[in-house]
């Protein structure tokens, strides 16, 4: 539900939200040099005991092979032939999801320009910091490496005329951009080898990772399935006076046991879920709250993102019951319009006119954000569920379906699993959520 670029920063607020929501957001939460949360020692130490709860997981990781140099040689072809066919030269992407799906190689961003370039023929370079060039290449080249000539450039002089200079020699004169490159790195090349030859790349983004294969659907549907026994296993040991921040902890912990990595999670109880990405309150549950938990991790760098909501003792007021049917509803009968050829916009109206049906509102009365988003290795990524998105959704493109409802003073409802568009439908991974007394 956050924006396209922000995913990051999204679960740096929700780790904080649901350290806030123990109240000790400020004693138990810091920040990193880059200004995100990190959790302190007192929440990891937590963490640690909380994972002591679930001897009967264990780190899955091992049964399930990551993703090899030889496949990402083949997505830098793939990228290549997307971009000969429209009739770019070039594409640019500094450290992050994209660099790390083409090449695998992890760079820390900073104020010195790092960036990966593949051209139309397959080919890449690096652009690297004079200085940083022998760490660089620990890291591009070798066995299971993707190799690649480094272009570097000194401190006095900047990235651009070196940059340009490899773009000229190469001669490529069209260059799109990845969406998440950073400004000054845009505005910087765009100056130097001309501001009509750049522009951004979303096309060429959604065309390269918009669209899973085999490999990439089987570890997103391992990393939802996990977070789901997650969410099962945590349920059993939650109870009656708990937090959100206590409840989530377990959840967490669980997922971490389960192999999981860079685990995020919102828990809230009763009204605070009102707020679809939480509010600072420390409700303790009670008979007939409902608890919403929003949460998920990467798993061999593909993402989870699962959301539950459920009662965990008693029985919901009737109008929160009611909503809970009618989110339920509404999920399902937008994964029932999921097919190839159909627009991500449509997919928006459907949940929404079943959620009006129900007595709920038009628009965005009761659901107040789009339907869903894309998932890969980024937990928020193109393509969107949103009333103004043109994508037309194509077999092997995986995205959210979490409707919901929420009124404030009162609950909040949301259920999200994540779906994969097929030959003529769509699947969904892991087990619909069945009724309203648990998460499973």
């Amino acid at each position: 539900m956050s924006s396209p670029t922000s995913f990051n920063r999204r679960r740096a607020l929700l780790g904080a939200a649901a350290l806030g929501a123990a109240g000790c957001a400020s004693s138990s939460s810091s920040s990193n040099t880059n200004g995100t949360a990190t959790a302190s020692s007192a929440e990891r130490d937590a963490l640690a005991q909380a994972a002591d709860a679930f001897p009967e997981l264990s780190d899955q990781r091992p049964f399930h092979e990551p993703i090899r140099e030889p496949e990402r040689a083949a997505r830098r072809a793939r990228l290549g032939r997307i971009l000969a066919q429209r009739g770019v030269d070039a594409y640019v992407c500094e450290a992050g999801a994209t660099m790390s799906y083409l090449s695998g190689v992890s760079w820390g961003r900073s104020e010195r320009t790092f960036a990966l370039v593949v051209f139309a023929d397959g080919s890449h370079v690096w652009i690297c910091p004079a200085f940083e060039a022998e760490k660089a290449r620990l890291s591009t080249e070798g066995e299971g490496k993707p190799g690649g000539t480094l272009v570097t450039w000194q401190e006095h002089e900047y990235a651009w005329q070196p940059f340009a200079a490899a773009l000229r020699e190469r001669r490529a004169e069209r260059v799109a951009l990845d969406p998440a490159l950073r400004l000054f790195i845009a505005d910087g090349l765009a100056h130097t080898h001309g501001r009509d030859k750049v522009r951004m790349g979303r096309e060429e983004l959604v065309a390269l990772r918009a669209i899973k294969d085999a490999r990439e659907l089987a570890l997103l549907r391992r990393a939802n399935e996990l977070t789901q026994q997650a969410l099962g296993a945590a349920a059993q040991r939650i109870h009656i006076g708990m937090n959100g921040a206590e409840a989530g902890r377990l959840i967490s912990a669980a997922q971490q046991k389960l192999g999981l990595t860079d685990v995020w999670r919102l828990s809230l109880v009763g009204a605070s879920a009102a707020y679809p990405h939480g509010d600072q309150s420390n409700t303790l549950l009670a008979r007939g709250d409902f608890l919403l938990v929003d949460t998920g991790g990467a798993f061999h760098g593909y993402q989870s993102d699962i959301t539950r909501t459920w009662c965990v003792e008693g029985e919901p007021p009737a109008e929160a019951l009611r909503a809970w049917h009618a989110v339920r509803a509404a999920q399902q009968r937008a994964f029932e319009a999921i097919r190839p050829g159909v627009r991500c916009a449509e997919i928006d109206r459907i949940a929404r006119a079943a959620l009006a049906e129900a007595g709920y509102g038009a628009g965005y009365e009761h659901l107040t954000h789009r339907l869903g988003h894309g998932i890969g290795m980024e937990g928020h990524e193109d393509p969107y569920f949103d009333g103004g998105s043109e994508v037309v959704l194509e077999p092997g493109m995986t995205l959210s379906d979490e409707p919901g409802v929420y009124v404030y003073g009162s609950f909040g409802v949301r259920i999200e699993d994540i779906v994969a568009v097929t030959a003529d439908g769509a699947d969904h991974f892991g087990a619909w959520q069945r009724g309203p007394s648990s998460p499973v």
